[in-house]
C-alpha cells in the first residue's frame, strides 16, 4: 500500500512567507506547485497541513541535488527533464506500510471462495491472472502466490500468474529482490516459510517457485494502463484511500473492464466503493466486492 504520513501541523505563514522555519525559503506558493504535481502525477491530495512534512522529507533532495531554494527545486520537477526527480519527490512524500497477509481475511476469501474453482481450471489449461495494484515492497503479491502455493504446489509450472505493480521504482527493486528479515516473517505460517523461502543469515528470500509466480512492473495509476488481459482478482487496498473521492471513482471505473466475470475486487479496510462502479460491483464481505455476472 502507499500513504501519506502524517506530520505535526506546519508553522503559519510568517517571516517572510515562510510556511515553515529552516534552512530554506519554503512559501505557500512553493507548497501549492508540490501539491498539484503530487496529484497530477499520483492522485494524491495533500492538504497545507502536510507542509512540515513536505520541508523535510524534501530538504534532504535540495541538499543532494546543490539547490538553494524550493523555488528552484520546483522548477527543476517541473521541468522537461524534471520526470526522475518527479519519482523521487513521490517516493520521498509517500511512505509504504505494508506486511505478508495483511487484512487475513481477504487471504482466507481468496484461498476458499475464489481460487478452488481457478485452480482446477488451471489444471485443465486454463489461465489464473491475479493483479496487485500497489505492491510496495511485495509482501501483498507474495502472499497472494503464497496463498496459490498451498493450494497447488506445483502452480509456478502451470498458466497462473500475479501482477504486481506500484509507481515506486525504489519499492519495486526491493520486492523483485524479494529478501525480508525474520521480524517480516512471522505473519507467515511456518510451513509456508520453510518451503518456499530459503534463509540466508538473518534475512529470508524467496525460492524460485514463489518468484517465478509473480511479476513485478512499474505503474502509476493515474496514467496509461497498458494491461489488455482481465483478472480474476484485483488487489488495490489502502492505495486509494488518500486520493479525491472523483479520482477514487475514476480509478475504481477503470478496474471493471479489466475483471473477468464474477471477479473480486480487494479494497482496503478504510476504503468503500465510489463512483460507476459501485452499481457494477456487489459486496461479498468486508472490503470485497464481485463484479456482477456469472462467474467462469
Amino acid at each position: 500500500m502507499r500513504r501519506v504520513t502524517t506530520a505535526p501541523p506546519a508553522t503559519s505563514a510568517k517571516n517572510g512567507g515562510r510556511l515553515v522555519d529552516g534552512e530554506f525559503v519554503f512559501q505557500a506558493e512553493d507548497f501549492q506547485r508540490i501539491a498539484a504535481i503530487l496529484h497530477d502525477e499520483a492522485g494524491i491530495a495533500l492538504s497545507e497541513s502536510k507542509a512540515t512534512l513536505v520541508y523535510s522529507r524534501l530538504a534532504k533532495r535540495l541538499r543532494s541535488l546543490g539547490l538553494e531554494s524550493f523555488r528552484d527545486y520546483c522548477a527543476l520537477v517541473a521541468g522537461a527533464g524534471g520526470a526522475d526527480e518527479r519519482q523521487q519527490m513521490i517516493a520521498a512524500l509517500t511512505t509504504n506500510v505494508t506486511r505478508f497477509f495483511r487484512e487475513p481475511h481477504h487471504f482466507e476469501h481468496l484461498k476458499t471462495v475464489v481460487l478452488p474453482p481457478l485452480l482446477q481450471e488451471a489444471k485443465r489449461g486454463g489461465q489464473v491472472r491475479i493483479w496487485s495494484a500497489g505492491c510496495s515492497s511485495g509482501e501483498e503479491p507474495y502472499s497472494i502466490a503464497l496463498t496459490i502455493l498451498s493450494l497447488l504446489p506445483e502452480a509456478a509450472e502451470l498458466d497462473v500468474r500475479v501482477l504486481a505493480t506500484d509507481i515506486d521504482t525504489h519499492v519495486l527493486a526491493r520486492a523483485r529482490e524479494g529478501a525480508y528479515g525474520s521480524s517480516s516473517m512471522l505473519q507467515i505460517p511456518g510451513d509456508l516459510r520453510s518451503r518456499w523461502f530459503r534463509q540466508q543469515g538473518d534475512r529470508w528470500v524467496v525460492a524460485d517457485p514463489l518468484r517465478r509466480l509473480v511479476t513485478f512492473n512499474e505503474l502509476n495509476l493515474m496514467g496509461d494502463w497498458p494491461m489488455r488481459r482481465t483478472y480474476q482478482a484485483i488487489f488495490c487496498r489502502n492505495v486509494v484511500i488518500y486520493f479525491e473521492e472523483a479520482t477514487q471513482a475514476r480509478v475504481f471505473s477503470r478496474f471493471v473492464p479489466l475483471m473477468a466475470p464474477g471477479a473480486r475486487l480487494y479494497l482496503g479496510h478504510s476504503e468503500r466503493l465510489v463512483g460507476e462502479a459501485a452499481g457494477r460491483l456487489q459486496s461479498e464481505g468486508v472490503t470485497i466486492y464481485r463484479l456482477k455476472g456469472a462467474a467462469r
